[in-house]
């Protein structure tokens, strides 16, 4: 059935930024001043606080009013992206935190008790601080990750927020406060003489948290350089950003919003692909006014928007909320990329599905759109030796398996290759599956073990 689309879209979008919307954010300290809130029961807003006392949380004034509706609460689906709920914590380690949280209002006891149990939950996953960062001197270069040969990631310390926190966020660890778990670095300096050192590096990733709480100013200096003629063979400029979804008025109605049209469009025409890695996690991101005009304004400059999401229970884990927004984002001219299996780490255990229902919500969605919706592809497990895609299930010899590929991997001749797991239907991870054919192990195994016991920064790629 397709969904109803909100009254909000028949707005105008002057209401929006002819009388701009100020920005009003609350965290966990602030979560008794969220007025909507008190439609909940005490238990419910208890409930709430122990998990943000774990987890971070951290919500604006334009998600509670404007993408919530607060009639389905709690089931709504943004409701549940932002908000804390009771099962992202393990029992025991909801009741730990619990207690404590009903014994002490001591922050140092309650911090305490908070990282034990986050040291739990796989703080950095897929080798992320082990192999990923890249070395100078034998010493880490901090805010850079390097997993893939012809892609950099780059963790700018202005941007290491986001105008609000997804509940399932696989680097919630950024937002705890342990500057151990943080990757983070403000000299663009290191950062262009990094990739001006590997020309093999044809992608550069900003991400963060998000880079586009930051002023335009800092935007500039990361970005301006770069179109300087040693750099020329740094092709596309992504930035992964959930501020689309988030506080759209970034584009629309800040002070410096049209700054950074500007400098997208300035970026644009001097050759450089700017694409702008949107995370929508449901349909109901995308029809506020507000929303359309500045997807209106980021194409207008140049940019490419695709779009990306993981698979996540109590949110989209159904095949026509993916399909109709795939089919919104093909008619607003955005490219839908990836569909991602949830990481193992933080509240995985709220959200995660089988394998095989993120496969089967995958193929469904896909077969309710037309070949232009039909760019995205998945589901696949962003892990430790690459991004892994499950293409199906198949039978052989007598065998049911699952059939595997990667998309993206820490030796590019591991990409396209497929191979084969055992099926089973209630794995939700990849190492959770076992070589299928009578095979020991999988192809890749041996080496990314190498990898992983050397514990070496990835290679020079020259």
């Amino acid at each position: 059935m397709t969904p109803v689309l909100p009254l909000i879209r028949k707005q105008t979008v002057a209401a929006y930024y002819n009388v701009p919307e100020h920005f009003q954010v609350y965290t966990e300290r602030q979560i008794d001043k969220i007025e909507a809130l008190k439609q909940l029961s005490e238990a419910q807003r208890f409930e709430m606080k122990v998990v943000a006392n774990v987890l971070p949380f951290r919500v604006n004034k334009y998600v509670i009013e404007h993408l919530i509706d607060w009639q389905k609460v709690p089931d709504d689906p943004i409701f549940q992206l932002v908000f804390p709920q009771k099962g992202m914590l393990s029992p025991n380690d909801f009741e730990h935190m619990a207690s404590v949280l009903r014994s002490t209002n001591d922050r140092s006891i309650i911090v305490q008790n908070a990282n034990e149990i986050r040291h739990r939950l796989n703080p950095h996953p897929a080798e992320q601080q082990s192999l990923n960062v890249p070395c100078e001197d034998n010493e880490p270069i901090e805010g850079i990750q390097h997993k893939y040969r012809e892609t950099v990631l780059f963790f700018p310390g202005q941007g290491q927020v986001c105008h609000s926190f997804c509940s399932f966020c696989f680097r919630w660890a950024q937002f705890i406060g342990d500057k151990n778990l943080r990757f983070s670095n403000t000299e663009a300096e290191k950062l262009h003489q990094y990739l001006a050192r590997y020309k093999s590096i044809s992608d550069l990733l900003i991400t963060g948290g998000d880079p586009m709480v930051m002023k335009t100013d800092h935007l500039v200096a990361y970005l301006e350089p770069l179109l300087r003629p040693e750099f020329d063979h740094i092709q596309t400029i992504r930035v992964g950003t959930k501020s689309l979804s988030f506080w759209p008025h970034r584009y629309v109605s800040d002070e410096d919003s049209n700054q950074l049209i500007i400098l997208l469009e300035k970026m644009v025409k001097a050759g450089k692909h700017i694409a702008i890695m949107a995370h929508f996690n449901h349909w109901r991101e995308m029809v506020t006014p507000v929303v359309q005009e500045a997807i209106s304004r980021l194409r207008a400059s140049g940019v490419v928007i695709r779009t990306q999401s993981p698979l996540l229970n109590h949110i989209n884990n159904d095949p026509e909320v993916w399909a109709y927004m795939w089919r919104e984002q093909v008619r607003l001219g955005l490219v839908p990329y990836y569909m991602f299996v949830e990481r193992d780490t933080g509240a995985r255990r709220y959200f995660e599905v089988p394998l095989l229902r993120a496969w089967q919500v995958y193929r469904e969605a896909l077969q309710r759109v037309s070949g232009l919706g039909r760019t995205v592809r998945g589901p696949s497990m962003s892990a430790g030796p690459g991004k892994v895609e499950i293409q199906g299930v198949s039978e052989i010899n007598g065998e049911k398996v699952f059939v595997l590929r990667f998309l993206q991997a820490r030796n590019p001749n591991w990409v396209q290759q497929p191979f084969f797991a055992q099926f089973d239907p209630e794995a939700t991870w990849l190492d959770q599956l076992k070589p299928a054919l009578g095979e020991e192990k999988f192809f890749f195994q041996d080496e990314y073990d190498a990898m992983r016991k050397k514990q070496a920064s990835p290679r020079a790629y020259e």
